[in-house]
């Protein structure tokens, strides 16, 4: 479970509706991430065969909070990674995918430096982890609790937001991404090098974060990039080679059941999850 199913069933912002449904979610059964053995497969389908272990990530049509689900050959779906259970796999498709895209939109490239704020959220994890991969210089900022945890992860630095203002840092940086949404690039522009970039993962207030993008790159210097991530096989078949190399491994928080989906919705809802909550729909045999 993670904050885009969250949003859908609570369709914050209001406008999101438009997409989602004006008074009740369009998508019955929701949950965008998934591992579990193919049961059966369509006309056609060469790719994958019954009984193959995969996982995948399976955003708009939704559909993984159950025990069957249909998704396209060529969507984002591969053989799981080798030598992982069906719950470690699950989570390694959202949160990365997101800040694959985000990485990679931004250019970002070995030996340079690059702060993660919220180093401890699915994406935020799993941004550390794939910076780390390309042989980046990682500043993580996270609280007091989790200090270790992002060490393990592979930062090179981190930043205790309750000890200090992490947008008050003498260093500089390459890019500055915000993987909670919280912060903004008026907050965080000073401490990007010239022709640096801030990134979010989230719209931000009034929206700016899709507004400055545009703004950004006519006034030279520093700039807003807001990525839209690919939903393709490269990019799950790439995520699938990292955890295979040892180079990313979801973070996992909770397990819930099926029958506690309710528990999990309300503690993703705190905001205080560290790494991903899964939803366990049919118990291992």
């Amino acid at each position: 479970m993670n904050r885009t199913d969250c949003a859908y069933r609570a369709a914050r912002p209001f406008f999101v509706r438009m997409a989602t449904g004006l008074t009740r979610p369009r998508r019955r059964v929701l949950g965008t991430e998934f591992a579990g053995v193919v049961e059966a497969v369509g006309g056609g389908v060469t790719s994958f065969a019954v009984g193959e272990r995969v996982f995948g990530y399976n955003e708009g049509a939704f559909g993984a909070h159950a025990e069957y689900l249909s998704v396209p050959e060529d969507g984002m779906i591969a053989t799981m990674p080798a030598g992982t259970t069906f719950a470690e796999a699950a989570p390694g498709t959202e949160g990365s995918h997101y800040a694959l895209s985000f990485i990679r939109t931004a250019g970002i490239r070995a030996g340079q430096d690059v702060l993660v704020h919220g180093a401890t959220g699915a994406i935020g994890s799993a941004a550390v982890q794939l910076l780390k991969s390309l042989g980046v210089t990682v500043t993580a900022v996270c609280d007091t609790a989790n200090v270790e945890l992002v060490r393990s992860l592979g930062a090179d630095r981190v930043v205790d937001y309750t000890a200090q203002d992490f947008t008050r840092d003498t260093q500089t940086y390459d890019a500055v991404f915000d993987a909670v949404g919280k912060s903004t690039f008026g907050r965080c522009k000073r401490l990007l090098k010239p022709g640096g970039a801030y990134l979010s993962s989230d719209l931000g207030p009034w929206w700016q974060n899709l507004v400055l993008p545009l703004v950004t790159p006519l006034l030279g210097g520093k700039k807003v990039k807001f990525p839209i991530p690919r939903n393709d096989r490269e990019m799950v078949g790439h995520l699938r080679e990292l955890i295979e190399n040892g180079q990313f491994r979801p973070v996992i928080d909770r397990q819930y059941p099926l029958d506690r989906i309710v528990d999990a919705y309300r503690y993703v809802e705190t905001g205080q999850k560290i790494g991903n909550v899964i939803i366990e729909v049919v118990p291992p045999s």
